[in-house]
């Protein structure tokens, strides 16, 4: 008997499709095992991708016990806080994420995209400004540039996030008895709702600010608990992701030094060669996964109510209807790919315009600044980690100019 692909299925090097992702690619759909030894349905086929996580039968509600699991029961242990709205379905996902989609809306990346602006030249300059070389760029750019992309959008200081970060993983990683989850949960949502109320003292133009107003103008109190939620999950993993795409970004236009001359002088093709780059590294290829709620047919394949999928982004970008050779990373292709970098329907990362701007800010600010930049050890040295569960990138960058 053929022994099945375990879910997730890790890659060695960010531009490489992993070989077990192949063994799927002719149905489009087929059985791996999750690390607790249950079977789940992987999905790489585009049209299949698209299918599940747009049709309400596929459920995002990762409380229940049949949802997909990585491991037995750390997800569980989010019943002490309020509903995430990544783990919702249906009117109620909606009605959490609006305040999110507003923010990335053309008024509000018109807010936002000055401010980030500053703050990558600052983080820059402040690289640049360092004698002793070569220096890290995955942590003395790419990482700080992320943090503070977090910091300017909720208004929360780094600090604070960190700690919230380090209380979830607590919660989730650390505590087996339920006395120590209920003490982890209850450290967890006092210090969320400490830093909710300290930012109710100095509102600013960020998405916190914006909500606590919201929620005295209607209803003349804030509920903190229910809040916290949205705070806690935006600053959890997405500065990994960023950091890794910036990474990855810089060390693309280094190895393609043509190409990166054509693009610094021509914004519109950077703009389809950064889409391109999203595609090819697909660095959250992790993600996402469902639950079928009812007995639903992929193709052939017959899915049946209480089955968990993964739709991997990595393979289904990789796949020939995506675009011409899906496996070449080409920086010169004329117009950008239908991809599912971003994932897709309800759940469709609302920041799907902002990292791309986002990194062409970082690329065009740093190669102006630092023409001269070149790693400081051969491409082939460098080594490669999973910075989160998802974010895969260079474990390190070092860089002189």
């Amino acid at each position: 008997m053929t022994k099945l692909p375990t879910h997730p299925i890790r890659r060695k090097l960010p531009g490489v499709l992993p070989a077990e992702y192949e063994t799927l690619r002719k149905r489009g759909i087929g059985r791996v095992t999750l690390p607790t030894g249950k079977l789940a349905w992987m999905v790489v086929k585009p049209e299949y991708a698209r299918f599940v996580l747009s049709d309400p039968r596929f459920s995002s509600d990762k409380m229940s016990d049949d949802f997909p699991k990585m491991t037995p029961k750390s997800l569980n242990k989010l019943k002490y806080c309020a509903p995430f709205m990544i783990n919702l379905d249906g009117p109620e996902h909606l009605e959490l994420k609006k305040p999110v989609i507003q923010e990335f809306s053309p008024a509000g990346l018109a807010r936002l995209l000055p401010r980030l602006r500053v703050a990558v030249e600052e983080k820059v300059d402040a690289m640049l400004g360092r004698q002793d070389k070569p220096v890290d760029l995955v942590m003395e750019l790419a990482y700080p540039i992320a943090w503070r992309l977090q910091e300017i959008f909720l208004g929360i200081p780094m600090a604070e996030m960190r700690k919230m970060r380090d209380n979830v993983w607590h919660l989730l990683m650390q505590t087996s008895t339920e006395e120590e989850e209920k003490a982890s949960a209850a450290r967890l949502n006092q210090h969320a709702e400490d830093v909710l109320k300290e930012k109710a003292k100095n509102l600013g133009d960020d998405l916190m600010s914006r909500m606590i107003q919201q929620e005295l103008d209607e209803r003349g109190e804030v509920d903190w608990f229910k809040m916290a939620p949205l705070m806690l999950s935006n600053a959890q993993g997405i500065h990994n992701s960023t950091s890794m795409m910036i990474t990855l970004g810089v060390l693309t236009l280094l190895s393609h030094p043509e190409e990166r001359a054509t693009l610094l002088a021509e914004p519109d093709r950077m703009t389809v060669a950064i889409d391109e780059m999203i595609r090819y590294f697909s660095v959250n290829d992790g993600t996402p996964m469902r639950l079928a709620v009812e007995d639903v047919r992929i193709g052939d394949t017959l899915v049946k109510a209480g089955d968990g999928l993964a739709v991997p982004t990595l393979p289904v970008n990789r796949d020939p209807s995506v675009c011409p050779y899906p496996n070449e990373l080409n920086l010169m292709r004329e117009m950008p790919t239908r991809h599912l970098a971003f994932g897709h329907g309800p759940h469709q990362c609302p920041a799907n315009r902002l990292v791309p701007e986002l990194m062409e800010i970082v690329y065009t600010t740093l190669f102006e600044r630092a023409p001269s930049l070149a790693l400081a050890v051969p491409e082939s040295e460098l080594t490669y980690k999973y910075h989160s569960i998802q974010a895969f990138g260079p474990a390190e960058m070092p860089v002189i100019w």
